[in-house]
């Protein structure tokens, strides 16, 4: 059997966070990851390993209920880029939101090492109130 390719990969951990197993996305996060998302966003900041994966994951639902609609998943460079939209609401005030994102994956080996989650900040902040 051959290893996933880091698409696979990624397709793999999207499917698993919209199943909400968070078992089958921490198994393929690296000790050593890095996500970073804008920190203006309440979930936002610098988080490393699976333990800051799932603080991110417990923020982000925390502030907002939302799904991700993904329109493409390719490689470029090295990095595995994932662009769509996240559609929710804003738990504190229930503004509904349906805004453009991009995530940026690096693999290495089958684990996920890197992670960068690009949204529309203005629009999220806005839906937010902030």
């Amino acid at each position: 059997m051959t290893d996933p390719s880091p698409v696979e990969v990624v397709r793999g951990i999207y499917a698993a966070m919209h199943a909400r197993d968070i078992a089958a996305v921490l198994a393929v996060v690296s000790p050593d990851l890095v996500l970073t998302q804008d920190p203006r966003l309440p979930w936002g900041g610098r988080y490393e390993g699976p333990d800051g994966f799932a603080t991110f994951g417990l923020t982000l639902v925390e502030n907002i209920d939302s799904a991700v609609t993904i329109d493409a998943i390719f490689e470029a460079d090295d990095e595995v880029v994932q662009m769509g939209r996240t559609k929710g609401t804003v738990r504190s005030n229930g503004v509904a939101f349906d805004i453009a994102e991009v995530h940026r994956w690096v693999i290495r080996d089958g684990l996920a090492v890197r992670a960068h989650f690009a949204i529309d900040t203005p629009a999220m902040l806005d839906a937010l109130g902030s």
